[in-house]
C-alpha cells in the first residue's frame, strides 16, 4: 500500500515505477558489450524489507552498473551536478535523489529515510565521492540512514571500472562484484554510536576490496550479470 503523497512502491514520490522498472532491466544487460561482469554472492541480496546498500566507487559507471544488478528496485543517493540536461528531468523520474555534496541539507537524507520506512532499497557511495575504490574515508549518511530506519547495511565491492592510471583503452575489461554479508543495523545512539558504525561500514567495505584484490578472478560461485534476468519488484 502507498502512503498518501508517497511515490511508487520502493521509490520516491513523483517517480514513474514502470521507467524505473524499464530502466532496471535494461540494466541487467546494456553493459554486457563493453564489461565481462562477474558477481559472488548475489542471494545475499535481501528479498524484501528494508535495506541500505553500500559500495566503492571508482569510476562514473558504477552506479548505473549497480542500478539494475540488485533484481529490486533501488534508490540511488546521486550528486547533484548529475541532474542537467536531460538527465534533470530522467533522474527523478527514476526516484534517484540528488544530494548537495559539501552542503549541509538533511532532505535528501529525509526522502531515503521515506524509501526506506516504506520496505525500499536504499544505494550509497559512502566516500562521498569517485576515489581509488579503496574505501579510504566514508561518510556516515549511510550508518545514520540504516540507524533511523532499523535497517540492515549490504556492502558491495566493484572491482575493474576504473582504468588504471597511464593505461590505453581496454577492450571488455572484466569486473568483479563482490556482495558480502549483511550488517545488522546499527543501535548504539548518539554521535560515537553514528561514528563507530560509519567505521563498521568502511572496514567491511574494505574487505571486500581486499577480498577482490586477493582472490583474483570470481570463481565457480560467480554469475554473468549481463545476461537478462527477471527483476523482483
Amino acid at each position: 500500500m502507498i502512503r498518501p503523497g508517497a511515490g511508487p512502491s520502493g521509490l520516491t514520490p513523483g517517480s514513474v515505477g514502470w521507467l524505473h522498472d524499464l530502466a532496471r532491466w535494461l540494466g541487467t544487460w546494456i553493459f554486457a558489450p563493453f564489461y565481462r561482469i562477474r558477481v559472488r554472492h548475489r542471494d545475499r541480496i535481501p528479498a524484501e524489507g528494508p535495506v541500505v546498500i553500500v559500495a566503492n566507487h571508482s569510476a562514473f559507471v558504477d552506479g548505473p552498473l549497480l542500478f539494475g544488478m540488485f533484481g529490486r528496485r533501488v534508490v540511488f543517493l546521486v550528486k547533484q551536478e548529475m541532474f542537467r540536461g536531460p538527465l534533470r528531468l530522467l533522474l527523478p523520474a527514476l526516484g534517484q535523489i540528488p544530494v548537495r555534496r559539501e552542503v549541509a541539507d538533511r532532505r535528501p537524507l529525509t526522502a531515503a529515510l521515506d524509501v526506506l520506512r516504506g520496505g525500499g532499497v536504499v544505494a550509497v557511495f559512502p566516500e562521498g565521492t569517485r576515489g581509488t575504490g579503496e574505501v579510504a574515508a566514508a561518510r556516515q549518511g549511510a550508518a545514520w540512514l540504516a540507524r533511523a530506519a532499523s535497517a540492515p547495511v549490504l556492502p558491495v565491492a566493484v572491482r575493474g571500472t576504473r582504468r588504471p592510471d597511464g593505461s590505453g583503452r581496454r577492450f571488455r575489461p572484466t569486473v568483479d562484484v563482490l556482495v558480502g554479508p549483511a550488517l545488522a543495523a546499527p543501535s548504539i545512539p548518539g554521535r560515537d554510536g553514528l561514528a563507530a558504525a560509519t567505521e563498521d561500514v568502511a572496514e567491511a567495505l574494505r574487505a571486500l576490496v581486499r577480498e577482490l584484490g586477493r582472490d583474483g578472478p570470481c570463481n565457480g560461485d560467480s554469475d554473468e550479470a549481463g545476461s537478462n534476468r527477471p527483476g523482483r519488484e
